[in-house]
């Protein structure tokens, strides 16, 4: 996918405590890159209002995955682009790229399924169609699949 296809994205310095001995960051950092970029993601879809802090709505993660591209080095600033590629009746995919800041430098791409549930240990549940708007807005397109009309 082409860094212009992110309409959102999210930058971050590459920390010591990040890294590894080979001073590249670390690759379970990778996962909690993306997962910062979630944050900034749906607190900018204004997800977060939706769902209020406790007794709102949960989604839980899962599956979750990452290619390595190329390095990501010690202090260095990189991109968290996030888009959401689909919804579909209990779930949302999300789709992560690490970019080398301002540009299309591709270093690592990832893919989160995320599951709406009823509660903290629910089982999964229908997104429901406000969330869904909110999402195609932000992202300018429809994102439904696999779930009747």
């Amino acid at each position: 996918m082409a860094r212009s296809d992110f309409t959102f994205f999210y930058p971050k310095r590459v920390r010591f405590a990040e890294i590894d001995a080979q001073a590249v960051l670390f690759n379970s950092r990778y996962l909690e890159y993306f997962d910062i970029g979630i944050v900034e993601y749906w607190r900018k879809v204004g997800m977060y209002a939706e769902m209020g802090l406790t007794g709102g709505m949960e989604f839980h993660v899962a599956k979750a995955g990452v290619e390595y591209k190329a390095a990501i080095l010690l202090d260095e600033m990189v991109d968290i682009c996030v888009r959401t590629a689909r919804i579909g009746t209990s779930s949302m995919t999300i789709a992560f790229e690490l970019h080398g800041a301002g540009k299309d430098d591709l270093r690592a791409t990832g893919e989160e399924v995320q599951v709406h549930v009823a509660e903290v240990r629910g089982r999964p549940t229908p997104i429901p169609q406000n969330i869904v708007d909110m999402f195609e807005k932000f992202e300018g397109r429809p994102l439904r699949t696999g779930v009747p009309a």
